[in-house]
């Protein structure tokens, strides 16, 4: 893969190691929500019951069209709804 123009390898190893931050971030923010949303706090049992994972099926599906969106609103430069 050939890099973009005025671009060196430290250059863009850097942006990889940024974009890698970025998903770990994401990720995490995403596991936190969720849990937190639709997790029971007192654990009755060692597995996800079955409206927990419906719940965390939602959350989930949400989260990446809400981050699909922004990211699509940012990269176009426009303002926010």
């Amino acid at each position: 893969m050939a890099a973009p123009a005025g671009m060196d390898k430290e250059q863009i190893f850097g942006m990889a190691e940024k974009e890698m931050e970025y998903r770990v971030e994401l990720f995490n923010k995403l596991t936190h929500t969720c849990f937190n949303k639709c997790v029971e706090k007192k654990y009755k049992e060692g597995e996800l019951n079955m409206g927990e994972n419906s719940c965390i099926d939602r959350c989930v599906s949400k989260y990446w069209q809400v981050t699909n969106l922004v990211g699509q609103l940012l990269g176009a430069g426009k303002p926010g709804m």
